[in-house]
């Protein structure tokens, strides 16, 4: 089951309570206090992991709670820690805090991770309070509480090409052409409910991930249909491939149907709207489709491919193009990085006071730093630098 979209509710441990005791042992005399500290509550920790694709662990349980820390004893014994309870998710997976609507953090590359929530200290034993002044305290503190946060985790896919266009419009099978995913595949619209990636290799060395997006219909920006489920995974994609069926089976004219997406791009984001597009005119292999790449050419000004995933016409040329576009829009995203500050800490950070030079140890500033088994001190001469 593919999930992309969950609302959690996560509970960090309760710290355990401080004891207080007394030491009372034969011949031990004033013993003292000896009640031990508890132990903290334990935090939890979502991961990036490379090979979750869906928030389906999420699904059936809505509350997630971390163990808590053991309380104190006596003889000076403190309390367990409560151990972090770590859980995995998808790359690309958006953490947003459920009440006020903020994005927390966006762990996009394997291996990004965020405390949620942390565990509550533990208290206090009687001993922590011992002093010259107070040899015998009997107060002791309870353990914090854990923080308690609901957030929604939402998953947007990652992809260097998104595939866009109107339900069944062979987005899919274009898909399962060029890669090794097998999506499902029927003639009828709507088909692919849920993003699907693969893996499409230029030559042996290259290559980029492309996902098949579920359709989209007019509408699609204010929630109709997929709605938002479609445009979530989109707004990842580097650049995007707009396929248009020739022929709909809804009798429409394809070129609006082009017209209607972008609007609805457009409507939604218009970042995303701007984003690098190619366009191609699927299932070449019907009358009629020529026609219609020479129509959309002509009222875009630009190149329109013809291809067929069934028999593979143009797909060598429209990969080609892609792959091109897609270079270069990583060297734009490159050049732009470098350009970035070279000091990327936050103001905090800046106003601290900045670090001491370290120290060089003598042996290896001062003048035995030349020294060596070929080089001893009986032949050491002063103002020698050999």
């Amino acid at each position: 089951m593919f999930v992309d979209r969950v609302v959690v509710q996560f509970e960090a441990g309760k710290g355990g309570d401080g004891c207080s005791s007394f030491r009372r042992e034969i011949y031990v005399p004033k013993g003292g206090p000896d009640g031990g500290n508890g132990g903290h509550g334990g935090s939890i920790i979502l991961t990036a992991r490379m090979g979750v694709n869906s928030l389906a662990a999420f699904a059936g349980r809505h509350i997630w709670r971390a163990p808590k820390g053991t309380p104190g004893q006596g003889s000076s014994r403190h309390g367990r820690r409560g151990k972090d309870l770590r859980l995995s998710v998808p790359p690309g997976t958006a953490i947003i805090d459920a009440q006020q609507e903020y994005v927390i953090k966006d762990l996009i590359q394997s291996g990004d991770s965020i405390v949620i929530v942390r565990g509550g200290k533990g208290g206090f034993g009687n001993k922590h309070f011992k002093s010259a002044t107070n040899q015998a305290p009997r107060e002791s503190t309870r353990g914090e509480p854990g923080e308690v946060r609901q957030v929604v985790l939402e998953l947007k896919s990652i992809a260097d090409v998104g595939l866009i266009g109107k339900p069944n419009a062979g987005k899919s099978t274009l898909l399962s052409r060029l890669t090794r995913a097998r999506p499902e595949i029927a003639n009828y619209p709507f088909t692919t409910k849920f993003p699907n990636l693969g893996m499409v290799r230029v030559d042996a060395a290259e290559s980029f991930v492309l996902a098949d997006i579920p359709g989209l219909i007019e509408g699609a920006s204010q929630g109709v249909g997929l709605g938002h489920e479609f445009l979530r995974h989109v707004e990842r994609a580097g650049i995007l491939l707009h396929l248009v069926e020739p022929c709909p089976t809804d009798q429409t004219d394809p070129l609006q149907n082009y017209a209607a997406i972008r609007a609805e791009l457009e409507a939604y984001s218009e970042e995303l709207a701007k984003r690098p597009e190619i366009v191609a005119i699927t299932k070449a292999e019907l009358p009629g489709s020529h026609e219609i790449q020479q129509q959309l050419a002509q009222q875009l000004g630009r190149n329109v491919h013809l291809v067929s995933g069934v028999s593979g016409q143009g797909l060598q040329q429209l990969i080609g193009e892609v792959f091109s576009v897609l270079k270069r829009t990583r060297a734009a995203v490159a050049v732009a990085t470098a350009e970035q500050p070279s000091d990327p800490s936050t103001p905090l950070e800046r106003a601290r006071k900045p670090e001491k030079k370290r120290r060089i140890p003598p042996h290896l500033a001062g003048p035995t730093s030349k020294l060596s088994d070929t080089n001893q001190a009986k032949d050491y001469v002063e103002g020698d630098d050999a």
